[in-house]
C-alpha cells in the first residue's frame, strides 16, 4: 500500500478510483451571430433600456466568437 492509501484508510475514507469520479462538462458550440452581437452592443450603450434588457445583451455578447487583435 502506498502512504496515501494507508493515510486515507486510517482516516476512514473509502479509496475510489479518482479517474472514474472526474466528470467533464459538455462544450457549448453555439455562438452569437454578428448581427445579434451588434444589436446587443447598441442596447448596452443606449441609456433608454432597462437592466434586464442590458443583462440579456451582455449575455449575448459574452457568447460571441473573439474577433482577434487588430
Amino acid at each position: 500500500m502506498c502512504k496515501l492509501t494507508i493515510f486515507n484508510y486510517l482516516l476512514g475514507f473509502n479509496i475510489l478510483n479518482v479517474e472514474s469520479e472526474v466528470i467533464s462538462m459538455a462544450k457549448n458550440s453555439k455562438q452569437t451571430s454578428r448581427r445579434v452581437a451588434s444589436t446587443a452592443s447598441k442596447i448596452l450603450r443606449d441609456g433608454r433600456y432597462g437592466k434586464d434588457s442590458k443583462s440579456v445583451a451582455a449575455s449575448a455578447l459574452a457568447q460571441t466568437k473573439p474577433r482577434g487583435k487588430k
